[in-house]
């Protein structure tokens, strides 16, 4: 509602400035017609957000990011400067055409007070474009800070879940009813391809998968060292392969990764990349799979 309230406002101040549609004729009154025309230009703004929400669809949303405000703000504008445009033409014949008979109702009238509008509002337009977008990637920088935060823990708790595990196979004496409890999968997973090749996969030490082709690359850490496996299969197969393992995401459709293995997530004008460890390379995180990414990192946390 503000947001209008000052778009409306700069309008008015604009006319108030320039002052068309012969306001100068109507003296101190002209201040009452500029606030009547605030009034009912705030109106119309109400029923072009009430027209995007219900008829095109497009309610207002941050969370669906700043090109979706972009988009909706345009829409607004192609619907409400016309409309805007024909009720400032009708308060002209009814309100002030008794001086200046140049305001009765006419097709000159309406594609001059259009051409007026439609000035405002790319300037308007132009102003809430840098204000959503600076707003908008405020926003996205708390959320990688608060998705890095989160990754920390995450890679903490696995740790300390790691070394946990290493203390009860060393205690001989442990409750079997506990661990039976607490069944973990496998850390190391055979995987198998089209051909006879497989791969042995230590998915404490995978840093991501890579599909090249009719073939995925595997990429982990031997013996402190990066390497990388060729293995003839999909990325869709490896993934249902390591189904069992939630810090292993789909982050993009060429890319799997082991969030264990991630150094950082990187926010860049509304993209996301992960930086991996060891090997420093930036993985993309593709807009479909990145609230599953986020959900991810939040619930391994």
């Amino acid at each position: 509602m503000m947001t209008r309230v000052i778009s409306t406002g700069f309008t008015v101040l604009t006319l108030a400035v320039f002052k068309p549609f012969g306001l100068d004729a109507w003296h101190w009154q002209a201040y009452v017609h500029l606030l009547a025309l605030g009034v009912m230009g705030v109106g119309v703004c109400m029923l072009t957000d009430i027209i995007l929400k219900y008829v095109i669809r497009m309610p207002r949303s941050y969370k669906k990011g700043v090109s979706y405000i972009i988009r909706r703000n345009l829409w607004f504008q192609i619907i409400n400067t016309p409309l805007v445009s024909l009720a400032t033409c009708l308060y002209r014949h009814f309100m002030l055409s008794d001086r200046v008979e140049g305001n009765l109702l006419s097709w000159t009238n309406f594609f001059e007070t259009l051409l007026i509008f439609a000035f405002c509002s790319f300037a308007i337009g132009l102003y809430w474009r840098f204000k959503y977008r600076s707003r908008y990637l405020a926003a996205e920088l708390e959320e990688t800070r608060l998705l890095n935060e989160q990754l920390q823990k995450m890679q903490e708790t696995g740790d300390s879940e790691a070394a946990a595990d290493v203390s009860i196979s060393a205690n001989t004496t442990t409750n079997h009813q506990k661990v039976a409890e607490n069944i973990q999968p496998p850390s190391t997973v055979v995987l198998s391809g089209t051909t006879s090749d497989t791969v042995t996969l230590q998915v404490p030490h995978l840093l991501y998968l890579e599909a090249v082709g009719n073939y995925v690359k595997v990429y982990q850490l031997h013996d402190g060292q990066v390497r990388s496996d060729m293995l003839r299969t999909t990325s869709k197969q490896v993934e249902e392969d390591l189904r069992d393992y939630p810090m292993v995401v789909r982050c993009h459709r060429a890319f799997l990764v082991n969030l264990q293995q991630v150094e950082q997530v990187v926010s860049k004008s509304g993209s996301m990349q992960l930086l991996i460890k060891h090997c420093h390379e930036f993985i993309p995180v593709s807009r479909s799979n990145m609230a599953q990414v986020k959900q991810a990192i939040n619930s391994n946390c």
